[in-house]
């Protein structure tokens, strides 16, 4: 392999996944190690739905991580789409971090990532997050029980949230790199595409303002993207595909209220991410239970790999 130098040192890179059950808090770890916000955070379960690369380059590492959906015991199409994501993603990096909570006990899916490690020799880092909600006592509980069942390369407590730790885990990581040529250019932060990126903020928005008012039967699709010659302005239409009628009614709300609102708040964020203005435009349709519908599950962007 042809060697490439940062400065005096050679450049060193490696994948890295990050595993957890759903809802520990691992996207808010990768937004923090990364330091920018590429990936949604919700307090509802299964928020992520692909595999979301963030690239860290500092000196001359370069941290790649791979952020999966959380393990769970699919119910639906798109379930099992997501768990088969994150077993290929296991199967594809160099090493891992399992994020959990702070509790004294080993949840079945834990023990099912942890084997799938095991079996793979697969090193990994375990994180256990969310401290600030939690006390010492049931940290140390929690240290033990997973020392007991898996040799962790490191453990590291944090609240990805408060950002306390996460240097610690990114130091503790950086024992994964091997030399190697960087795989992205060093002011890269994810390889997702602008498109992916504003219908996944537009989703987010859906989840905080509904609530628990729409379970997660809702997708969101860019139909079309385009940048205003010499106006830096970028014109968005997006749609949002839910599964009944009534859920629509509750998206588009009372005279449109909550479909102005979620534009709104998602057009802000979207120009703080890209550095221009937006003009966005959304539309809800519907399309009957097509989390469990394969070709529409395509249609709608989601792949396993």
């Amino acid at each position: 392999m042809r060697k490439v130098w940062y400065g005096h040192k050679m450049t060193k890179t490696g994948f890295i996944a990050i595993l957890g059950r759903p809802n520990v808090g691992k996207s808010t770890l990768l937004n923090a190690m990364v330091g920018e916000k590429i990936t949604i955070v919700s307090s509802k379960p299964q928020t992520t739905r692909n595999r979301i690369i963030g690239i860290l380059t500092e000196g001359e590492n370069q941290y790649v991580f791979i952020d999966t959906p959380g393990m769970h015991t699919p119910r639906t199409k798109l379930g099992n789409y997501m768990v088969t994501a994150v077993d290929k993603t296991i199967g594809e990096t160099d090493s891992a971090i399992l994020v959990v909570e702070a509790e004294p006990y080993i949840h079945k899916t834990e023990h099912e990532i942890i084997n799938k490690l095991k079996k793979m020799s697969i090193p990994a880092i375990l994180v256990i997050n969310k401290i600030d909600r939690s006390n010492p006592v049931k940290i140390a509980e929690t240290i033990a029980a997973f020392s007991a069942e898996h040799d962790f390369a490191a453990v590291v407590p944090v609240s990805a949230l408060k950002e306390k730790g996460v240097r610690d885990v990114l130091d503790e990581a950086s024992g994964f790199l091997s030399e190697s040529p960087w795989f992205f250019p060093e002011d890269m932060i994810t390889d997702q595409p602008e498109r992916r990126l504003a219908s996944e903020i537009i989703r987010e928005k859906i989840l905080r303002l509904l609530k628990d008012e729409i379970p997660h039967g809702t997708a969101v699709t860019i139909e079309q993207m385009t940048e205003r010659e010499h106006q830096n302005l970028i014109d968005i239409h997006a749609v949002i595909y839910c599964e009944k009628d009534s859920h629509k009614r509750i998206i588009i709300g009372k005279q449109g209220t909550m479909l102005k609102k979620i534009a709104s708040q998602a057009r802000r964020e979207i120009e703080s991410f890209l550095g221009v203005k937006i003009n966005l435009q959304c539309w809800v349709k519907v399309k009957e239970d097509w989390r469990n519908r394969p070709g529409i599950i395509r249609d709608l962007g989601f792949r396993e790999s």
